[in-house]
């Protein structure tokens, strides 16, 4: 594939696409065109039961989450938190055992959700990203690259988050707020399933899309180059 093929469905400005409509059309770097060896691999994934399953409980909650579907025209009409979503979600395929891996600055919101998912019948197991205790130094951290300089610092832990939900057989993960990168290695070392309520953001009370809808205003400067890491971008 070229630069000219590349997918880059972000910037696709066709009305009629191909990704939506059997008679609809695609740039030059329409995946549905391009990618069709990767997109017929996927299909044989959804085949494996226990993903066909999955992804079809999916669809069947995206679905419910509208009102009045069986009306023409339809009128889009959302009613259901991602709270509810999930619960009705870890319902639909039979999950007794739910993992929440949370940032401890998020232990409120922790608590109130473990409370929630207890109140819907579900056995809850919780893991903080601090646990182990395990200094930064560890992972190679120097001191002025720490949070609180010149103090003891525990690293997070998403690995050991990720292993001990593991042990603990849960069937069905939920991250609460835990950091960039820190979130990736919990995806990548979870063996069950793993969604997300809350996503990160210390300047936005975890509403990340808030700097998008804002960048012709507010956060504009996000839209020119970036000049170094740190304070030089704020």
């Amino acid at each position: 594939m070229n630069r000219k093929t590349n997918p880059q469905c972000a910037i696709c400005e066709v009305k009629n696409r191909a990704c939506e409509s059997r008679n609809g059309k695609g740039p030059s770097f329409c995946p549905t065109k391009n990618h069709k060896k990767s997109i017929e691999k996927a299909m044989k994934e959804y085949q494996k039961p226990e993903v066909g399953a999955f992804a079809r409980m999916a669809s069947i909650q995206e679905g419910e989450a509208y009102l009045n579907r069986h009306l023409k025209p339809f009128i889009v009409h959302p009613y259901k938190t991602r709270v509810q979503e999930i619960c009705e979600f870890a319902k639909r395929m039979g999950y007794k055992k739910l993992g929440v891996a949370f940032c401890g600055a998020l232990h409120s919101e922790a608590h109130t959700l473990a409370r929630i998912l207890d109140a819907q019948g579900f056995q809850v197991v919780s893991v903080a990203c601090k646990a182990g205790c395990i200094p930064k130094e560890s992972i190679g951290l120097e001191e002025q690259e720490k949070v609180r300089i010149g103090e003891f610092e525990p690293m997070c832990n998403p690995i050991s988050q990720a292993f001990i939900l593991n042990e603990e057989k849960t069937e069905f993960n939920i991250l609460v707020g835990l950091c960039v990168g820190h979130d990736s290695l919990f995806f990548k070392y979870s063996d069950a399933f793993t969604t997300v309520l809350i996503a990160k953001d210390r300047v936005l009370a975890h509403n990340p899309a808030g700097a998008l809808y804002t960048t012709g205003i507010y956060y504009s400067r996000f839209l020119k180059p970036m000049v170094s890491r740190g304070s030089d971008i704020t």
